[in-house]
């Protein structure tokens, strides 16, 4: 593009904070858009527009107002159904509009992965009541994961070990999806050894990879990432080979360029397709770290169609979440020196005006000679950071 190009960003959360930052390093204007105003980033965006994804007349008239040369989804929860029809209507969805519908909802996803493109997935199936979750728990058996088809950042999600569970984590699915669907998947739970993100970038030039990421989760949200993620050649190439599979998929009436993040589980040197995110990863804010180009710069070089090097390699480093435990609008952090006095550590405090039990509100990372050693220096940095609440003060 030979002029400035204007971004749309459709959620306004840490990964488009940082989205933001480097797009604007490239000369794009960026309008950042989400539900609640002063989002993390709204605050270095050139304007903003407060109104829910899920209103597709809404998604149409900031379309209309600002004539954004790109629109860029952070968030699964968006009218996908608008997304399409803004498509078709010669405006660019990154990285596609079908690859906002497909993956904005597991099943369609899923059912991509393993039913179109013949990929290895766990066993699962879907259900829209209680009645119908028994009876697919009775034909993939325990344990089992239940999670909403529709959640973000593992919100609904549960492991369930015997029927005894199955209700209480039908409820709590239900309870936490986002969206207008309730449906669930259950999925065989898989005993693997490890489970990675593998950053995907579709560019003018080509199909590139990052390095693998590896990570820990709870509560279906992820704890420590690192980088890179100790993986059989092999292995690695499976999982490439898949990922470039299901990204060209998603093209759709669009270009597809953009990052995705593609994960998936591993046992010895079998590789199972679990999830894709068509935009930066969470686990990928370790690459603010182990990269010199973050995920956030590869996406923003590939949607612009600037180019995007064919080897992107990765200096041991992890990344450990900073979380709130209770709900407030007057807090303040404190550790800040303590972190960074560790060695070599760094932290990014996300603007969230507002915590509530287990949301993320920073970041720690570390380097280290190795991913384990970067890990353990990642969680200290994070421990080192405490949010200091007006009542405490008091």
């Amino acid at each position: 593009m030979s002029h400035i190009a204007t971004i749309l960003l459709l959620g306004s959360g840490e990964l488009g904070r940082e989205f933001t930052i480097a797009a604007k390093r490239l000369g794009a204007r960026v309008i950042a858009c989400d539900s609640y105003d002063d989002a993390p980033a709204m605050q270095l965006a050139d304007t903003r527009e407060v109104f829910s994804m899920l209103d597709g007349v809404a998604l149409r008239a900031a379309v209309i107002k600002h004539q954004p040369d790109l629109i860029v989804p952070e968030i699964e929860a968006i009218r996908t159904e608008m997304l399409a029809e803004l498509e078709a209507e010669a405006f660019t969805v990154v990285p596609s509009a079908r690859a906002a519908q497909l993956t904005m909802n597991r099943d369609a996803i899923r059912d991509l992965a393993a039913g179109e493109l013949g990929l290895v997935t766990s066993q699962y199936g879907y259900a829209e009541s209680f009645a119908e979750a028994q009876t697919i728990a009775a034909r993939i058996g325990y344990p089992l994961v239940m999670k909403p088809v529709m959640s973000s950042s593992g919100k609904g999600q549960s492991k369930v070990d015997g029927p005894e569970a199955l209700e209480a984590a039908w409820e709590y699915a239900v309870a936490n999806m986002r969206g207008d669907r309730a449906r669930v998947i259950c999925e065989q739970f898989i005993a693997f050894d490890y489970e990675i993100t593998l950053l995907t970038v579709r560019h003018a030039g080509g199909i590139s990879f990052c390095p693998p990421i590896g990570h820990r989760q709870e509560r279906g949200d992820y704890r420590e990432s690192w980088q890179p993620a100790a993986m059989s050649t092999s292995a690695l190439a499976k999982a490439q080979d898949m990922a470039a599979k299901v990204v060209m998929a998603l093209q759709g009436g669009g270009r597809g360029w953009g990052l995705y993040g593609v994960e998936f589980f591993v046992k010895g040197e079998e590789v199972i397709f679990s999830e894709l995110s068509p935009r930066p990863h969470d686990t990928g804010m370790v690459t603010l770290a182990s990269q010199d180009l973050t995920e956030f710069d590869l996406h923003a070089r590939a949607i612009l169609g600037l180019p995007v090097p064919e080897t992107i390699a990765a200096r041991p480093a992890a990344s450990a979440v900073i979380l709130a435990d209770r709900e407030s609008e007057d807090f303040a952090f404190e550790g800040l020196a303590d972190a960074l006095a560790l060695g070599d550590t760094d932290v990014r405090i996300f603007g969230k005006p507002v915590t509530r039990p287990y949301r993320r509100m920073g970041v720690a990372l570390a380097r280290a000679h190795d991913a384990g050693s970067a890990v353990e220096l990642a969680k200290q940095a994070a421990n080192a950071v405490r949010i200091v609440y007006s009542s405490e003060a008091d």
